[in-house]
């Protein structure tokens, strides 16, 4: 070894000299974000704290590495470390998260949506750790609405309508077609060109996501119904979180708490704003008539025991029922509204 290589490898032993990018140990993480979203964008800042702890943080966005259970598959083979993953898609890993999404109309308001997800995480993270996944960050993109070619008011409206529903979600289509609905299984990737041909006529998205694709654009009515939460996790495989020093998951895990927080923050925020947005380009929003949410409510609630056990764990089924009529009591309102 000549004197100059050893001091170099010295000096990078002490500290020294940084650790070169090739150096850096690499963590590849997958979205159906679009790129130059806030999503994204959080994520890109979120990768440039933990560039400074010696990760690099590739990120693979809008639906680069397939969609979600493509990317839990490839997170299981090694081919991604992380996924920032909706309900959709971390259900692969553990049906548990379903009952932050996966309860129609149970929700009434996002201080519902924070109060019961605040008391079941730590459960849900347990049942995902024990997986193989670690939980980063929760979070949500606001109410999921129902984006159409043409107007829905009614429930009969919606059964006439081709319906997308997420590929490989065969507990959601089945209760769509028992509910009288047209299901269909599409990939996220292809909701655009089924609006366009006519396969599919409506689809349920938050606002925000709605504006950043353009599917406003082929689905211009809005029906003004908080359908569910849309609820994500940021994950990451126990196998590589376990490569990386406590000082260094520590570090990491910090960030990621701080972007979680931002992501919810802003996504609620914009879900707002995409809507006064898409209306100045053409979105008609149709505002849900007294009376006919209890049409919509109805469908739904006499599902409920359908999903219970067989779409949601009956046990965090009850647990959100017991945790709702606590909140509503706390907070003066009438606990009714969810059966079993």
């Amino acid at each position: 070894m000549t004197t100059l290589l050893r001091i170099l490898v010295v000096a990078m032993i002490a500290g020294v000299v940084p650790v070169s990018a090739e150096a850096q140990q690499k963590v590849k993480l997958g979205t159906l974000a679009p790129k130059d979203s806030s999503f994204h964008r959080i994520l890109t800042d979120m990768g440039a704290q933990w560039r400074a702890q010696g990760v690099e943080l590739k990120i693979y966005a809008g639906g680069a590495r397939g969609g979600e259970s493509e990317m839990v598959s490839h997170m299981r083979n090694g081919a991604l470390d992380a996924g920032l993953l909706t309900v959709v898609g971390l259900s692969d890993i553990d049906h548990s998260v379903e009952a932050l999404q996966s309860i129609p109309m149970i929700f009434r308001s996002l201080a519902e949506v924070d109060y019961v997800g605040d008391r079941l995480r730590p459960r849900l993270e347990k049942r995902l750790r024990e997986k193989g996944f670690v939980v980063l960050f929760w979070a949500d993109a606001g109410w999921v609405r129902f984006f159409s070619r043409k107007p829905i008011v009614h429930p009969d409206d919606l059964r006439k309508a081709k319906l997308f529903t997420w590929a490989g979600d065969v507990p959601s289509v089945n209760l769509y077609r028992v509910s009288g609905f047209q299901p269909v299984p599409l990939e996220t990737s292809d909701i655009l060109p089924a609006l366009s041909t006519g396969m599919i006529d409506a689809v349920p998205l938050p606002p925000y996501i709605a504006l950043t694709t353009q599917v406003f654009v082929h689905a211009p009515y809005m029906l003004q119904l908080d359908w569910a939460p849309l609820v994500g996790a940021l994950v990451v495989t126990e196998k590589r979180w376990n490569t990386l020093s406590p000082d260094v998951q520590r570090e990491l895990a910090r960030a990621a708490g701080e972007a979680g927080r931002q992501m919810k923050e802003r996504n609620r925020l914009e879900s707002d704003d995409a809507v006064v947005k898409m209306q100045t380009r053409g979105l008609h929003v149709t505002a849900v008539p007294p009376g006919v949410e209890s049409e919509w409510r109805n469908i739904v609630e006499e599902r409920y025991p359908q999903l219970r056990g067989a779409r949601v764990p009956a046990d965090l089924f009850d647990e959100v029922v017991r945790l709702l009529g606590e909140y509503r009591r706390a907070n003066g309102q009438s606990a009714a509204g969810a059966r079993r």
